[in-house]
């Protein structure tokens, strides 16, 4: 098991070009195996030992992600989401000021949930609405 730790850091190093040209040709060889539903990745640490690793469809899609933005030379960094989200947090992601966030959850525009004395929204909600604009916003400008 590796070491939490050795993936740590404020500010994520760029590739080297050895390891954007190898993120390059993993990313493209992914990339055509993206619709499968249930992928899996072997694992190979010498001719001997190898195993079959299933993992989730959206995290398969991910490492594409992350290889192809290795694969142009940039630094990533992941990022992790709770599954409920205070309105501060939902604010935040879709760029929004509070106040105007809550007008949307009042109006039912997103929906949220009230647990105990707070009211929270889900991340799932939050990047639904977000996705609904912004094909609004693309509409809006192909015409």
């Amino acid at each position: 098991m590796m070491n939490s730790s050795n993936f740590i850091s404020a500010y994520p190093l760029p590739p080297t070009e050895e390891d954007a040209k190898l993120a390059k040709e993993s990313s493209q060889i992914l990339a055509l195996y993206t619709e499968v539903e249930k992928p899996e990745i072997i694992i190979r640490t010498d001719e001997m030992n190898t195993q079959a690793i299933a993992i989730p469809e959206s995290g398969f899609l991910m490492l594409v992600e992350i290889l192809e933005q290795m694969a142009q030379g940039r630094a990533v960094s992941l990022v992790s989401f709770p599954a409920e989200l205070t309105t501060q947090e939902a604010a935040n992601i879709l760029e929004v000021s509070h106040p105007y966030l809550v007008e949307l959850l009042e109006s039912g525009e997103i929906p949220s949930q009230t647990v105990e004395t707070r009211q929270q929204v889900r991340y799932e909600d939050v990047l639904e609405y977000k996705n609904q604009i912004e094909e609004k916003r693309r509409q809006t400008l192909d015409e």
